[in-house]
């Protein structure tokens, strides 16, 4: 059992001020408020990370699967948009209170004594998801974009055949490109045979 699981099910099993939460899909889990210091840890499930800018349009920050930690701690905001975390599917959220983290219970919880040997496995798969991101948005045209996201979804499964996590509308708001620009460039690979595709299917031809 890796540490994160280990963390999650000593905070279940022993410290009661940690609250665990079900949301349905689609329910907003947590929004992103500055100085409210929240960490949430996803127990089981499947969220994105939202934001919408001033003129409504919507952006997928990052995306959160079992056992990935998240939180207003990660996301400093300094503008007035505001960041929404909304379930993708059914889903349990543990909610911890960052001041919190680091006085313990008066009963020497499991939880407390495990944190510390949890922390830095919990901070590298936040920092993984935020340079993946930014990774890809580096890039500077819709092909590239494309192309590198779907190289680090081969790396991540070892194939060159993998399924996307996300519809293709979630996709180009996940890449922050037009959907209909996107979905030429899609076609547009298939035909010069950098990739085959079916439905959300993807297999890479070029590697």
């Amino acid at each position: 059992m890796t540490d994160v699981s280990n963390l999650i099910s000593n905070i279940e099993q022993g410290c009661s001020k940690i609250p665990k939460k079900h949301f349905e899909k689609g329910e907003v889990i947590t929004t992103y408020i500055q100085k409210r210091n929240q960490i949430c840890i996803m127990v089981n499930g499947k969220a994105d990370l939202i934001r919408y800018d001033l003129n409504g349009n919507k952006d997928i920050v990052d995306k959160f699967n079992e056992r990935d930690i998240f939180g207003e701690v990660f996301y400093p905001v300094h503008t007035n948009n505001e960041l929404i975390v909304m379930a993708t599917t059914d889903c349990d959220v543990l909610f911890l209170v960052h001041d919190y983290i680091y006085n313990r219970c008066k009963q020497n919880c499991k939880f407390h004594n495990s944190f510390s040997s949890s922390i830095l496995e919990l901070t590298l798969r936040n920092s993984v998801h935020q340079n993946t991101r930014i990774e890809v948005l580096s890039k500077r045209t819709i092909r590239e974009k494309l192309l590198t996201y779907f190289s680090i979804l081969s790396s991540k499964d070892f194939s060159k055949s993998f399924t996307l996590p996300f519809s293709l509308t979630n996709l180009a708001d996940y890449l922050s490109v037009d959907r209909s620009a996107m979905m030429r460039e899609l076609k547009n690979l298939s035909n010069e045979g950098f990739i085959s595709k079916n439905g959300n299917r993807i297999k890479l031809l070029y590697k």
